[in-house]
């Protein structure tokens, strides 16, 4: 089976708990804090894999967590950071985060990686904490959370030239006759299901690879027919060769086809307009074809080149394919995504900064503190040490939490909640 759009969700390990630990060997006066720090959590890695084909692995795993960090241990010794959870996909893959829409990666060349999510740093362990103040401070941190994400990745098939046109047109047999791909063929409409990849050599010793992708039809940019699944695979191709059945026989004229499916992509990608588009006019072993090839050669105008061939004798096969091979050499690749659209790359620009936090009311009358921030540092606070409670209390002071509550009417002994757990607001 071909896949070449799955969800999944991938989770960074977390890091290490930081220690609390005191030196307390023999003839060692005044030890002090020794807690050492936690390692940090793996980062979760695609790689491309050259080997695949489709992303079918992934529809029998959809959830990837990463190994979280070594707790730290005492003597101020470290945990053990963990090493990288390396997934494999796919040449030709985009990982797009779900829930903001941002492309993530664009995954095209064999060994090629990107970090799709970051693994959590350790929890800084007591003898971080150490002041002349606080010699022996009893505070340990959590470690941080790996990042989360839910992902969509889609598989672009990676050729230097697309066949497109409507159904039935000649095209899986124009591919079976010019390389050893064996496509399905059959006398019926959408015999091609999925995308067919073959390598074709032309008679001066060039070669390429051509892409059969399932026939399209009016509405496949907004999901008629079989093709709008496969509208993606055309963006990554340098070269379209747009195949019109030229004999008629199926009810169709050759230049409605060939308006139509101009049409349908450009109302799916306005780039793909930009690409070079050789025009093949298929089954002229037919008696009406040379008929019609002049009138669609009229209406298109003789500054259009056009290619008549029978894929089913072989004719114009060889100009044909010398030509394709011509406009690839001539034709630098389209980048898929503008700089600024792929996250790994680092841009410049004026962003307002995120609040720290922000304040709701829940219907039990509970306030409710809200974000990235506030959030994070609960999560690496240990509860269990009253130091690190005090901390902690510092914290939300220093953020402007405490006089926010109190701004928005908060009163002792009402009840304060951040994420799942709650607090009693003391005045």
């Amino acid at each position: 089976m071909f896949v070449d759009k799955v969800k999944i969700y991938v989770k960074a390990g977390d890091g290490g708990n930081g220690m609390v630990a005191y030196r307390r060997e023999k003839y060692v006066p005044d030890g002090g804090p020794a807690g050492g720090d936690g390692g940090k959590g793996a980062d979760v890695v695609f790689q491309v894999e050259e080997g695949l084909r489709t992303l079918m692995d992934f529809r029998y795993q959809k959830h990837f967590k990463a190994e979280r960090g070594e707790n730290g241990r005492p003597k101020n010794q470290h945990g053990k950071s963990r090493d990288d959870m390396i997934v494999k996909v796919p040449p030709g893959t985009t990982v797009i985060d779900e829930d903001t829409g941002k492309i993530i990666a664009d995954l095209t060349e064999h060994g090629q990686r990107a970090v799709i999510a970051h693994g959590g740093r350790g929890g800084r362990g007591n003898s971080r904490f150490a002041t002349p103040a606080n010699p022996a401070p009893e505070i340990a941190e959590n470690g941080q959370p790996g990042q989360e994400r839910n992902l969509v990745l889609e598989l672009k098939v990676l050729a230097d030239v697309g066949l497109v046109g409507f159904p039935s047109v000649g095209k899986s047999t124009l591919l079976s006759v010019v390389s050893a791909a064996r496509p399905k063929i059959a006398e019926y409409h959408f015999t091609t299901l999925t995308p067919n990849l073959g390598v074709v050599e032309t008679d001066d010793n060039r070669s390429f690879v051509m892409a059969d992708l399932p026939g399209l039809i009016e509405g496949a940019h907004s999901g008629v027919g079989l093709g709008h699944q496969f509208l993606r695979h055309i963006e990554r191709t340098r070269v379209i060769v747009h195949v019109i059945d030229m004999s008629g026989l199926e009810g169709r004229d050759p230049y409605e086809d060939y308006i139509t499916i101009n049409e349908e992509l450009e109302q799916y990608n306005l780039r793909l307009t930009e690409r070079p588009q050789i025009i093949v006019a298929n089954k002229m072993d037919l008696p009406t074809s040379e008929e019609n090839l002049a009138q669609f050669q009229e209406k298109v105008g003789n500054g259009v080149q056009i290619f008549p061939i029978s894929a089913v004798t072989k004719k114009g096969l060889n100009s044909l394919l010398r030509a394709v091979a011509d406009k690839i050499e001539t034709t630098p690749e389209f980048p898929l995504y503008e700089e600024d659209q792929i996250e790994q790359r680092v841009v410049y620009k004026f962003q307002k900064q995120e609040e720290p936090f922000h304040i709701t009311r829940d219907d039990d009358g509970a306030f409710v503190i809200e974000g990235h921030e506030i959030e994070e540092l609960f999560k690496m606070t240990n509860f269990d040490r009253e130091d690190a409670v005090r901390r902690f209390a510092r914290r939300m002071r220093h953020m402007g939490i405490d006089e926010a509550l109190r701004e928005r009417g908060a009163e002792d002994g009402d009840t304060v909640r951040i994420l799942n757990h709650e607090f009693e607001f003391v005045e």
